[in-house]
């Protein structure tokens, strides 16, 4: 009686108590999912703050810009508001030299020269494909929009915004120059100088009275780093270190010291990148001259060439991808916004390479190995979106002047585009000296090069952004075939080790015959996995 009226109480307390955890139940579940949505929010803005601070800094560019815009600024105004921006270029210029050579001795020398020749092949293979296919989207593009059907009044009301060269520069110096920039006779002046051929007119037969003007080439020297030049000659000092062995370790230490304080300097960098383009964006926008103008005039030409850029950029390359490693382009991609929004600030190749290699690796674990040595390759060489510009650019000059072009004249478009998109400066407006090669390769006028110059600030941002991404998923490509690649070779190494332990027996427990022939298939099957080890 008394226990059982304990044993109720103890039966109610213990109900009630369930009640009011049950009441109290998704409350406290509340409160922690909460707590755990904030602290994931948290997390996910620490990890991408870079990218978001990137994007917001283009956002109020345009928005400075568009504000500024009305406050009709001399160019002296323009020049102090583009200052912030101007130092971001610098800065960014500045780490190009030490991480490039860097980057590429150290690469090659950490290569094996089986996997360095491989992966070389696969890039250069790579690099013209891609080049090619986008010489050949443009063309087509350019023959389906005909950019420049309409255009024909317009070399009046546009005035030429640029530089143009005033001696017409023969195709065959253009690539001889290429060649000679390869080589350069000097390491130190090509860190700052490249090799340009100019012309000279000389006087012939005066004394006959048939005074022939002679056009003679000259070498010069004109400002820009010869990045093609340093290329080749990091690679093959890399090499070159690789097979001096023991001798040469102390140096390649000394190159991957250089180039691990060059990426922690690119670090720094980066976080002043929101603030740089900002004012980059703003005072571009504000230096716009008649923007109603432009594109009610060539606003064909601009739509026919970011077109060939979003379906190179958008679609064919995520699809190489994809065909050669199985994976999300997509998701690859999302990791590199920081150094895509530096391309479209900058307009330069070169200058985004810093952060690529930083995002590319730390985002994406891409092996520091075979990005640190063909990004930089690729931001010299790999120009797919320049190939696009070009290519559309003597479209549409070809159909300003009414010239219907013969398949002959197409073909000497496709391969002078992507031959000479390797020698493009990967600087601003750098591929627009490159059309002057293409237009006199197939006998267009150049004088209407002032109309590609006009727009070319608009279209050289999805350039660049195109020629990033192009390097970007080449190096993509590479880090999975040497990763299938190591892994193959481990599983070969495992079936080695195995078949040699089974095969080490003592004399006691095989026949005399098999103890005879033991020697030689103990030491070839010990030495062949020593040596695959000292290759991996």
């Amino acid at each position: 009686s008394m226990e059982e009226a304990a044993a109720a109480a103890a039966g109610e307390g213990k109900a009630g108590h369930g009640r009011n955890g049950h009441a109290e139940g998704p409350a406290a579940e509340e409160r922690r999912g909460g707590g755990a949505r904030l602290r994931g929010c948290r997390g996910f803005l620490r990890r991408n703050a870079l990218v978001l601070l990137t994007v917001s800094g283009v956002v109020a560019g345009v928005a400075l810009g568009a504000a500024v815009r009305g406050a009709a600024l001399g160019p002296a105004q323009i020049a102090y508001l583009a200052f912030p921006g101007e130092l971001l270029l610098r800065m960014l210029r500045m780490v190009i030299l030490p991480l490039v050579v860097c980057s590429l001795v150290s690469g090659a020398a950490s290569l094996d020269t089986r996997s360095l020749g491989r992966l070389g092949g696969i890039a250069v293979a790579y690099f013209l494909g891609t080049t090619l296919l986008a010489s050949g989207l443009a063309v087509a593009l350019g023959f389906i929009i005909r950019p420049g059907a309409g255009a024909s009044a317009l070399n009046t009301q546009l005035e030429l915004q640029g530089a143009l060269p005033t001696t017409r520069k023969e195709t065959v110096d253009s690539f001889l120059d290429l060649i000679r920039n390869l080589f350069p006779a000097n390491l130190v002046a090509a860190a700052f100088r490249t090799y340009a051929t100019d012309y000279r007119m000389v006087l012939r037969n005066t004394t006959s009275g048939n005074a022939t003007k002679e056009k003679i080439p000259f070498g010069t020297e004109i400002e820009g780093m010869n990045i093609l030049g340093l290329v080749l000659f990091a690679l093959v000092l890399g090499v070159a270190l690789k097979k001096l062995g023991q001798e040469g370790e102390d140096l390649i230490r000394f190159f991957n010291s250089f180039n691990e304080a060059t990426m922690v300097l690119v670090t720094w960098i980066m976080w002043y990148v929101p603030i740089g383009i900002m004012f980059l964006v703003g005072s571009k926008i504000v230096e716009m001259e008649d923007i109603v103008l432009l594109v009610t005039s060539l606003g064909k030409y601009i739509f026919a060439s970011i077109l060939g850029h979003f379906i190179h950029g958008g679609i064919i390359l995520p699809l190489i991808y994809f065909a050669a490693t199985r994976q999300n382009p997509y998701r690859f991609l999302l990791g590199l916004i920081t150094p895509f929004a530096t391309a479209f600030a900058t307009c330069s190749s070169s200058a985004t390479l810093p952060s690529m290699m930083k995002c590319i690796e730390e985002n994406n674990g891409v092996d520091k190995r075979i990005s640190r040595f063909i990004l930089p390759i690729g931001a010299t060489v790999n120009m797919d979106g320049a190939a696009i510009f070009q290519c559309m650019a003597a479209v549409f000059i070809a159909q300003l002047n009414n010239v219907d072009l013969n398949p002959g004249q197409i073909f000497t478009i496709l391969v002078t585009a992507t031959a000479s998109s390797v020698g493009a400066a990967g600087v601003p407006a750098g591929g627009v000296l490159t059309i002057a090669i293409i237009l006199e390769a197939i006998g267009l006028p150049t004088n209407d090069l002032s109309l590609i110059l006009a727009v070319d600030w608009i279209v050289d941002r999805t350039t660049t952004v195109v020629n990033v991404e192009g390097d970007a998923l080449g190096a993509g490509i590479l880090n999975y075939l040497n990763e299938k690649d190591k892994k193959e070779r481990e599983q070969e190494l495992k079936e080695v080790t195995v078949e040699a332990v089974a095969n080490n027996k003592s004399e006691a427990e095989t026949s005399p015959l098999v103890t005879h022939k033991n020697p030689v298939s103990n030491t070839s099957s010990t030495a062949d996995p020593e040596s695959k080890e000292s290759v991996l």
